[in-house]
């Protein structure tokens, strides 16, 4: 047996399961810690309601929703067709207005006080009627910031179709921008967050794990992501958010989809998980290794050593305290020969998606680059991206914790340094 065959059996050990069973992997986490974790999270929101003074916020983002109530119902569909939205009253009940026969999905859950049927105004579904059922549901959220907040009539929304905002206007409720109230409130994680990211990490790792021992010659790019998808989905996990796996010529430049390309032998294959798995939380992984498990060429043993200096350097930079400008004067310094195929990014948060803050490359930094600092409770992912004329492209990406201290790297999966 070959030295790359036992290392691709002990990572198939590793992260499938201990056992060697290809079955489901069953979530650990005691019921407790998801309660607390809902509890902590709408408690974020409602911290920062009260600091941007506002006295509702209304939330249209199926992930915020979810953030806000742990309430989850057709996410990838509801988030271009606006059926389901929640009501935040600063001192008032936590309302969730639910589509048409699907009320019955939120019961029990801690943070609703009330579920009501959504009145939906989008125009796939009220054609030549919409304008009266903007002014429905207008009035409908209007009369209950009336009813509970009727001093404080400004309401914080996420998303909200022009419509919408000339309708509550006309009403006398002042509409602002919810998405930073939200982005601030979901980048501080509790310790029972971390908890729930580490199994959706786990189910990734899982994922990576089979598209690694399905990584041979003629395979495809697709039938390579579809694993992926596969493990996530029977482990209890929500969706993948891009489909960025590609192998050989096809890495350089990035960012192309996953194809029915067959896959040759020695051929780098490349990815990015962007996984929504369990719990709505996101694993965000990338890694780079030769397809049949042969042996680097110097150009890919080269390349791949770049990119994980780059990670370790930028690591070692992740403090509690720092500031993003600091960060940045003192981040890797990317050579000449790979910075026309650079990443657009060095560093960015991760939660239930990707989330503030974004932190691009040195070489892409203005006096436009939002500002900010790194503090305990974010979990942050550190990128890289190397390539050159002519080469492939070496996709590398780990998430981490920042603590007291420094930082926590959550996933294992190992870089092919063997």
């Amino acid at each position: 047996m070959t030295t790359s065959q036992v290392f691709k059996d002990d990572r198939k050990a590793t992260y499938l399961n201990a056992s060697g069973a290809d079955k489901p992997l069953i979530s650990p986490v005691a019921p407790d810690v998801l309660d607390h974790a809902r509890r902590y999270r709408l408690s974020r929101l409602r911290a920062q309601m009260a600091q941007a003074e506002v006295g509702a916020l209304l939330l249209y983002d199926p992930v915020n929703i979810r953030y806000a109530f742990d309430s989850s119902n057709m996410q990838v569909w509801t988030g271009h067709n606006p059926m389901r939205y929640a009501l935040i009253l600063v001192d008032g009940p936590g309302i969730l207005f639910e589509f048409k026969g699907c009320l019955h999905l939120n019961d029990d859950l801690p943070g609703i006080d009330e579920v009501r049927q959504s009145i939906t105004w989008m125009f796939m579904g009220r054609g030549d009627q919409t304008p009266g059922f903007v002014t429905d549901w207008a009035a409908e959220i209007a009369g209950l910031m009336r009813d509970y907040v009727p001093a404080n009539l400004r309401l914080a929304a996420d998303k909200l179709d022009i419509e919408g905002v000339r309708a509550l206007e006309s009403l006398g409720i002042s509409v602002l921008d919810g998405t930073p109230l939200t982005e601030i409130a979901r980048s501080i994680k509790s310790a029972d967050e971390i908890t729930l990211m580490r199994w959706t990490i786990r189910v990734c790792e899982a994922g990576m794990a089979r598209i690694y021992d399905h990584s041979i010659p003629g395979v495809t790019e697709r039938e390579l992501w579809a694993h992926l998808h596969f493990e996530n989905a029977r482990s209890g996990g929500d969706w993948l958010e891009t489909k960025l796996l590609t192998a050989g010529p096809r890495t350089n430049p990035w960012y192309s989809e996953c194809s029915d390309r067959a896959i040759r032998a020695g051929e780098l294959i490349s990815f990015d998980t962007d996984m929504i798995g369990p719990y709505g939380y996101c694993a965000d992984l990338s890694r780079s290794w030769t397809c049949g498990y042969t042996p680097m060429t110097d150009t890919q043993r080269r390349i791949y050593a770049t990119a994980v200096s780059q990670i370790d350097h930028n690591l070692a930079l992740i403090q509690p305290g720092r500031d993003f400008a600091d960060f940045n004067a003192h981040s890797w310094r990317i050579p000449a020969a790979h910075v026309p195929y650079r990443y657009s990014l060095a560093v960015h948060g991760v939660g239930m998606a990707d989330e503030w803050p974004v932190l691009p490359l040195h070489v892409d930094w203005t006096d436009r680059v939002m500002a900010g600092r790194f503090e305990p409770g974010m979990v942050l992912c550190v990128e890289s991206l190397i390539a050159e004329a002519g080469s492939e492209s070496v996709k590398l990406e780990t998430q981490v914790l920042v603590t007291q201290t420094g930082y926590e790297r959550l996933d294992t999966f190992p870089w092919e340094t063997a």
